[in-house]
């Protein structure tokens, strides 16, 4: 029987997988183009465990069955072949190694870039016809030889009719031509394909494949909440698969269900190692941290490849783009690729900047919660009396909770600080005792913290920062909505003020009904 798989190129004879032949054929027209006359030079690019060589290796098979002989189709793999401290010349020394592996000949080391040149020529070159080529892991190379390569192609392209190099397919994380390339190159916008997450429908498909080997039932549900989760990336829908179909698999006499999925939701936030995952939350503490945290709580931050910070979260898969329209903005704005990640970055940056232990107690040594963990359920609004009260003891301890975390230009404390701060103190506090989960529903910017008991009870605590009374009715409804869905008869909204506890309006704080549901407001200061 097949399996699941999350690591390295899927074999559909090994693994569940679903066709993409639009994709595939794609991929095709470019690289062979008119097959009488010239393919196009493009790059192929994903963040990691996406399926980039999977359909490399499938555009290939297809050409070979359409074409036969007519072309010489292979692939070179640059990952090993050099590092950012190594001479050029150890690239030229791996070029015969390469070639073996990748196209089965093996041409003398070339002495330069005038040879690496002729290896590709039609008069006196390695090749006998028409040469469609993909290389793979591309950017793994030092950006001073990528800047030579493309250079090099550059001349191929537009010297086509002494060259065998009919099409050309870059393959990386990174679409890196015209961003890293100081010299002109054929690899534009137009001539770059992108491969994109699954459907939510190639996500059922894949479960419907593992039904029908196994004879194991999957809920309906279970599929849709994995896509949710990973908005279809396909490198975790695998590892999801996996968790699912055998580290936690209930036994084929049982049905995997909706409340599998939460036992695996939660483990693979809190225990279960993904090298993809990893990879990302290191990518999100590097250079562009502080615009990562400003994501949390702004939901209106404009989109654009020109920025950066905003490309290189883009490309590594650690944010997408969505267009809206609402008061403040028109087109598109950054949002995280999928809640998982985002769970998991929450979890980490709130590890990185608070710990996972505040300076002083989180509550006061005889408090029990009796009015916060009733026996008829939750009521939350009394447990963020208690971190407002903690608030005060760190003043009063002479303990800044806010000293060296990330700050705006303007020297005020980055929105998120307080959010992640409420978070590191709820697990604190009462995480012993309950689950707390934050959730991201709508990606407007706000989070949810949602507090379980053993007993079943649940409770909502949505997160937002004071912009204007106008915000803090729309956050109400919001909550209000976001509860109702939740088949629950109240809400608490916790929102930090950017002033002292004693400088906020008390018409902030209080308790409405909106749409049958209560909603309780409590205003936290911060400075």
């Amino acid at each position: 029987m097949r399996r699941f798989h999350s690591y390295g190129p899927v074999d559909p004879s090994e693994h569940f997988a679903v066709e993409r032949r639009a994709l595939v054929e794609d991929c095709v027209t470019r690289l062979v183009g008119n097959p009488g006359k010239e393919g196009h030079f493009f790059t192929l690019w994903a963040p990691r465990q996406t399926g980039k060589t999977w359909l490399m290796r499938r555009a290939m098979e297809e050409i070979r069955a359409r074409h036969g002989d007519r072309f010489i189709v292979g692939s070179l793999l640059m990952q090993g072949v050099m590092n950012d401290k190594d001479d050029p010349q150890v690239f030229f020394h791996n070029i015969p190694r390469v070639f073996r592996n990748g196209l089965g000949i093996e041409p003398p080391e070339p002495a330069g870039w005038d040879a690496w040149m002729r290896l590709f020529a039609v008069e006196g070159g390695v090749f006998d016809r028409p040469l469609i080529l993909l290389i793979d892991e591309f950017d793994c190379l030092p950006p001073p030889m990528i800047d030579e390569l493309v250079g090099r192609f550059r001349a191929m392209y537009l010297e086509r009719q002494a060259h065998v190099l009919h099409g050309l397919a870059l393959v990386g994380v990174r679409s890196v031509l015209g961003v890293e390339s100081d010299r002109g190159s054929p690899f534009n916008v137009q001539r770059s394909l992108h491969v994109p997450n699954l459907t939510c429908e190639e996500v059922q498909e894949l479960f419907v494949q593992y039904e029908t080997e196994s004879g194991q039932k999957v809920e309906s549900e279970v599929a849709a909440a994995v896509f949710e989760k990973t908005r279809g990336q396909p490198g975790l829908v695998g590892w999801f698969g996996e968790l699912l179909t055998e580290t936690y698999n209930p036994g084929r006499g049982a049905s995997i269900t909706a409340e599998v999925f939460q036992k695996v939701y939660q483990d693979a936030v809190d225990v279960e190692w993904n090298n993809t995952v990893l990879n990302m939350i290191r990518k999100a503490r590097g250079p562009y941290k502080e615009e990562v945290i400003a994501l949390f709580t702004d939901p209106n931050v404009p989109f654009s490849v020109d920025k950066e910070w905003c490309s290189y979260l883009y490309m590594h898969g650690i944010i997408d783009r969505a267009r809206v329209a609402n008061d403040r903005v028109r087109g598109l704005v950054c949002r995280f690729s999928s809640p998982f990640l985002q769970h998991r970055l929450y979890a980490a940056l709130t590890g990185d900047m608070f710990g996972d232990k505040g300076p002083i107690l989180a509550l006061e040594p005889a408090d029990l919660l009796t009015d916060v963990l009733t026996p008829t359920g939750l009521c939350l609004p009394p447990l963020l009396e208690r971190y407002r009260a903690y608030l005060k003891r760190l003043k009063a301890r002479g303990v800044d909770p806010w000293k060296d975390q990330p700050r705006r230009k303007d020297l005020h404390l980055t929105e998120a600080v307080g959010h992640f701060h409420l978070y590191a103190w709820l697990r604190d506090a009462i995480g012993r005792r309950c689950v707390i989960s934050p959730e991201f529903p709508t990606g407007n910017g706000k989070v949810d913290l949602v507090v379980r008991t053993p007993e079943g009870h649940r409770g909502i605590i949505e997160v937002k920062s004071f912009v204007d009374m106008f915000e803090l009715a729309e956050g109400q409804a919001q909550a209000a909505a976001y509860a109702k869905q939740q088949e629950l008869a109240s809400a608490t909204l916790a929102v930090f003020v950017p002033v002292p506890d004693e400088a906020i309006p008390p018409q902030l704080a209080g308790e409405r009904e909106i749409d049958g549901v209560k909603v309780v407001t409590v205003t936290i200061g911060w400075v």
